[in-house]
C-alpha cells in the first residue's frame, strides 16, 4: 500500500526501534529516516539497517519549513510515522520555547508539507504518535481513554496536546488522512540515560547515587519498547483513519518501587551482595508540576487490532538490564559525547 515511508525522529529511543522493525519486515518499501541529531539522536542505533537498500537515512530539521517542503517535494512520501519530539519533562521546565518550536511548530511544517504534497489522499496516511501526559494526572484510581479530557501539566506535555489538537485539525478542515496514538512510559534497549531506568542502571553500575523526586511515589505505566514498535505498525497498516488508539502495558509501578526493583536485578546481576545498590537512593526536591499517576487504559486497540504487550515486565526489565551490561561502549559513548565520531566516520556530517 505504502511505498514511501518517512520517519521522522528515528535515531532516537524509540524511532530506531521501530526503523529498524520497517525496513526488515517491508523489504520493497523504501523507508527514510529524518532526524536532526540532537543529543538523543544517536545513528550507532542503526548499524545493523544503514546498509540495506531500502534504507535511506536524512539529516535535517522538522523546524526549517524550507527543507521540509524542499524534502517533500523531492521524496513524495506517502506515509509519515511522526516521531520527532522533544520528550524530557526536566528539560521542558528550564526550556519551553525548544519543546514549542520542535513538538508544535515542527509538526505543523510537516502536516502542511504532507497536505500541499498528497493532492489526492487515498493510500496516504500521517501517523502522529504522542505521549499519555496530555491527560494530565490521575488519582489513585481510574484510566486515561480515548476520550478522557486533555489536562497537559508541564511545558512538555502541553506542547504535545498542541501537535496533537493541531494534527486532528487538519483531519477536520483539510481531511488529511491521519491517526494519532497516546503511549505510556517506554523501556529499552537504546534509551537515552537521562530516562529513569537508563540513569539507574549506569549510576548503578557505577556506584552513583540514585536520584528519586519526593519520596516517589509517583506512578507509571511501562511498556517495552518493541512492543510499542509493534503497535505502531499495526495501527499505521491496519487502524481507523482519524482515529485515536492508547498504547499502554497495563503495568504500574511507583517511581520507586521500580528503582529498588532494578537495585535486587543489578546486585544479583553485579555479583554484588543483596541491599548494597538500594544504599545509592537518595530523595531529592520533587519536580515542579510532578504529575501523581498515569494509567492507560489499552482496551481499544487489544479489541479491534488485537495487539497487547507481549513481555512481562519483570522479564523486559532484566532483559534491559542485560543489553546494557553487555554495551558498556555504546553507553559510555553516549554519555561521553563520543558517538558524535560515529556521524563523522560514517556520514560525513
Amino acid at each position: 500500500m505504502y511505498k514511501k515511508i518517512l520517519i521522522t525522529g528515528g535515531a532516537g529511543f524509540i524511532g530506531s526501534h521501530v526503523v529498524k522493525l520497517f525496513v526488515n519486515k517491508y523489504s520493497d518499501v523504501e523507508i527514510y529516516n529524518l532526524d536532526n541529531l540532537t543529543y538523543a539522536g544517536n545513528l550507532e542505533n542503526l548499524k545493523e539497517v544503514e546498509g540495506l537498500p531500502n534504507y535511506t537515512f536524512i539529516r535535517g530539521d522538522i523546524t526549517d519549513i524550507d527543507f521540509i517542503n524542499n524534502l517533500f517535494s523531492n521524496y513524495k512520501f506517502d506515509g509519515i510515522i511522526h516521531l520527532a519530539a522533544e520528550s524530557h519533562v526536566d528539560r521542558s521546565i528550564k526550556d519551553p520555547l525548544a519543546f514549542i518550536h520542535t513538538n508544535i511548530i515542527g509538526t505543523v511544517n510537516l502536516l502542511n508539507a504532507a497536505r500541499n504534497i498528497w493532492k489526492d489522499f487515498s493510500d496516504k496516511r500521517f501517523y502522529h504518535i504522542s505521549t499519555d501526559e496530555v491527560y494530565g494526572s490521575l488519582g489513585e484510581e481510574g484510566f486515561f481513554t480515548e476520550s478522557t479530557t486533555y489536562d497537559p501539566k508541564s511545558p512538555y506535555s502541553a506542547s504535545k496536546a498542541s501537535s496533537d489538537h493541531f494534527v486532528r485539525a487538519y483531519q477536520n478542515t483539510y481531511q488529511l488522512p491521519i491517526i494519532i496514538s497516546n503511549c505510556s512510559n517506554n523501556y529499552g534497549p537504546y534509551q537515552f540515560p537521562e530516562k529513569l531506568i537508563p540513569l539507574c542502571i549506569n549510576n548503578i553500575k557505577n556506584n552513583i547515587d540514585l536520584p528519586i523526586y519526593g519520596e516517589g511515589k509517583n506512578i507509571r505505566d511501562w511498556l517495552y519498547v518493541e512492543d510499542h514498535a509493534r503497535a505502531i505498525d499495526i495501527l499505521f497498516h491496519k487502524g481507523n483513519e482519524g482515529d485515536t488508539y492508547n498504547i499502554g502495558g497495563w503495568n504500574e509501578w511507583a517511581n520507586i518501587d521500580l528503582v529498588k526493583l532494578l537495585c535486587r536485578i543489578m546486585d544479583q546481576k553485579l555479583g554484588r551482595a543483596p541491599g548494597t545498590s538500594e544504599q545509592l537512593i537518595t530523595y531529592v526536591k520533587d519536580r515542579a508540576g510532578h504529575d501523581l499517576r498515569y494509567a492507560i487504559d489499552a482496551g481499544k486497540i487489544k479489541m479491534e487490532l488485537g495487539w497487547e504487550p507481549l513481555l512481562t515486565f519483570e522479564y523486559g526489565l532484566e532483559k534491559t538490564v542485560d543489553w546494557y551490561l553487555l554495551n558498556n561502549s555504546w553507553l559510555e559513548n553516549v554519555t561521553s559525547g563520543n558517538y558524535r565520531d560515529y556521524y563523522k566516520a560514517h556520514y560525513n556530517l
